[in-house]
């Protein structure tokens, strides 16, 4: 490796002892073997979920995501090759990954999309492979996708109204976006999520829409709460929190249950006794669940996030082109999921840090 990237990565790889929740679930089998120590972090946590970004590109302008007039990309020749994408993977999985999630950007803008999703499912050890999609392109490649080996789909949805979906997008397409999500139904996608950014002013008078949304649909609604990143003008006041959006639920279903989940489980689950599909709510700033995270994340162009809102970044993609061996890239993945802190800085900290706009974060 060259010299910075020697002082930046080639640190010692961090020995945990203690166990997350989630593998002392594990050890109930005999057989399973030690987690590996690369992709444990100080505070125990076991990382067997990584995000990758596909594009930084996207045809869509959320307002949350990333400014009006988009964002400056990144060279093309900067950006992770297929080649690279499918490197990186193998060595995650190596060390126990077993779920990746393929995002951008709109991933489905990628040309390549279906031949790494086909590499992806040779990897031994890989149980989950996810995409999340805004949906507008996903309804015609949905089921070559399902037979190369796509197993989830999330499909960002953040208004049943389709002149006020164009409003907050930016762009037209409402209704491929309801086309794609009855076809990934129709071919056995279970569930089909459904991610609803609610945000005060916009949105948040569909509550309780989406929610009837699955009474006879095997859909699982995820509301998030609207987080702060560059670009995406962050305020407080256009927040709606978890605890809101659930009281405001409750008052027209007021039998509604909480469903038990896995203790790595971003979402807090609930259902409508007697609906088919159920409800997520996804609490990153009023209630964190960073003590049980098992999430990383690589962006476009070859950056490793160990954490969502924090800046810090190690370079992949430069180790990799520096022509780093195996041993090595393990060595930089290592070093920086051993640098993870114990948890974000809060919701009002956050808004005030440099982080990347959403979009060239992935999502």
């Amino acid at each position: 490796l060259c010299p910075a990237l020697n002082s930046l990565f080639l640190a010692k790889l961090w020995a945990v002892s203690s166990r997350s929740c989630s593998f002392l679930d594990s050890l109930r089998n005999e057989d399973i073997q030690p987690f590996s120590t690369v992709l444990t972090d100080s505070f125990g946590r076991h990382h067997n979920y990584l995000r990758i970004s596909l594009t930084e590109k996207c045809n869509l302008r959320c307002q949350y995501c990333m400014p009006e007039k988009g964002v400056k990309l990144t060279p093309r020749s900067q950006l992770l090759s297929t080649s690279e994408v499918l490197t990186i993977a193998r060595l995650f999985v190596q060390e126990g990954v077993d779920k990746i999630r393929l995002t951008g950007g709109e991933p489905l803008i990628r040309p390549d999309l279906l031949d790494i999703i086909i590499e992806l499912r040779k990897l031994n050890g890989l149980k989950t492979i996810a995409v999340t999609t805004n949906g507008i392109h996903l309804a015609k490649p949905l089921s070559r996708l399902k037979e190369a080996g796509l197993d989830l789909i999330n499909i960002s949805l953040d208004s049943l109204v389709p002149a006020k979906f164009e409003f907050i997008v930016r762009r037209r397409g409402f209704h491929k976006v309801m086309e794609g999500i009855d076809k990934a139904i129709e071919l056995g996608f279970t569930p089909v999520k459904i991610n609803c950014v609610v945000m005060r002013g916009l949105n948040e008078d569909e509550l309780l829409d989406f929610v009837r949304l699955t009474e006879k649909k095997p859909l699982e609604v995820r509301f998030i709460e609207y987080m702060p990143f560059d670009g995406n003008k962050w305020n407080f006041k256009k927040m709606v929190s978890y605890q809101e959006i659930l009281d405001h639920i409750k008052q027209q279903w007021p039998n509604l249950e909480m469903i038990q989940t896995g203790c790595a489980n971003t979402a807090k689950m609930f259902k409508v006794p007697g609906f088919e599909g159920h409800l997520g709510f996804i609490t990153s700033m009023s209630e964190h669940f960073c003590g049980s995270c098992n999430r990383l994340r690589i962006t476009a162009d070859g950056n490793l996030k160990v954490c969502l809102f924090g800046n810090s970044e190690f370079s992949l993609r430069d180790a990799l082109r520096s022509g780093a061996s195996d041993e090595e890239l393990l060595q930089v993945i290592g070093a920086a999921v051993g640098r993870k802190k114990k948890e974000h800085a809060g919701m009002f900290k956050i808004s005030q840090m440099m982080n990347r706009p959403m979009i060239l974060i992935g999502g």
